[in-house]
């Protein structure tokens, strides 16, 4: 895995092969930063599901403000802080938390929040539970997006405070973009 874009464009991402993640493919990663990279610059994002990071430093090498990057396995956080490491990166926060107690703590510490990346095991209801408690807390900001990831489109649900601005299938995997309305 690689950067693809931006200010560190070409540097490796360790992490392909931790044991309990799925790494968002190149090709994929490439085809949603191109849908969305008018959106990124200057924008608060958060990997909630973070794995090796590749999302949120993606965003961050295409100038995203600030990203917070989430994960509960503990080999995964060790990644991510090696590969914030090896990139100098600054301008990001590492949560180890489960995804409900990352939410709550922002919500806790004001963040709003402009990009949310879900890439959650799949065959979980946890995209459908992590957006409803991204609506309780009001985290998303106005016109802020949450890019959703599953093997299946039924998993990806949301309730009509959201619109569906893109959807796109990629081999077994979809993407499913919601704006808040």
């Amino acid at each position: 895995m690689k950067i693809i874009s931006g200010k560190y464009k070409g540097r490796n991402i360790l992490g392909f092969n931790i044991e309990g993640t799925r790494p968002t493919q190149d090709r994929v990663k490439e085809n949603l930063f191109n849908i969305i990279n008018e959106d990124i610059r200057d924008k608060v994002v958060l990997d909630l599901f973070s794995g090796s990071g590749n999302l949120a430093l993606e965003a961050l090498s295409r100038d995203a403000k600030y990203a917070y990057l989430n994960d509960y396995n503990k080999k995964a956080i060790t990644i991510i802080n090696k590969n914030i490491s090896n990139m100098n990166i600054s301008n990001c926060k590492v949560i180890n938390l489960n995804y409900k107690k990352a939410l709550s703590n922002l919500n806790e510490n004001n963040i709003k929040l402009d990009i949310i990346f879900l890439d959650p095991p799949y065959d979980t209801d946890y995209i459908e539970k992590s957006i409803e408690l991204i609506t309780e807390y009001n985290l998303l900001n106005d016109n802020g997006i949450i890019i959703c990831e599953s093997n299946n489109l039924d998993r990806i649900i949301y309730d009509d405070k959201y619109t569906c601005i893109k959807d796109k299938k990629y081999g077994d995997k979809f993407i499913v973009i919601i704006k808040k309305l």
